[in-house]
């Protein structure tokens, strides 16, 4: 079992930078692929970024591609997602998740565990 807290949603203007944390419990957590998923108003939950249990494997969603980076610290169960030139489309929930298995699987329902999520609003 993981358990996923995120933080560090907020507000932020359009071209800024926001940094969302997850925080993981459980022993395993080290064995786990974990992602960023989001969610905007009217839309389905998408793929944002995921990242294999080393960290040395990436993968990223069209929409942010060099704008946003997704990395993990095994030691402290956490996993991060820095989030730079932000647009207002991005404005969604941001939800944390974990799989065992994989980093490379971007529909959702193929992500076993998930946080609550955390607001993330840009204005224009």
């Amino acid at each position: 079992q993981v358990q996923l807290v995120e933080s560090g949603g907020g507000l932020v203007q359009a071209g800024g930078s926001l940094r969302l944390s997850c925080a993981a419990s459980g022993r395993t957590f080290s064995s786990y692929a974990m992602g960023w998923f989001r969610q905007g108003p009217g839309l389905e939950r998408e793929f944002v970024a995921t990242i294999d249990w080393s960290g040395d494997s990436t993968y990223y969603g069209d929409s942010v591609k060099g704008r946003f980076t997704i990395s993990r610290d095994n030691a402290q169960r956490l996993v991060y997602l820095q989030m730079n030139s932000v647009k207002p489309e991005d404005t969604a929930v941001y939800y944390c998740a974990a799989r065992s298995g994989a980093a490379y699987v971007y529909t959702v329902p193929r992500w076993n565990y998930w946080g609550q999520g955390t607001q993330v609003t840009v204005s224009s």
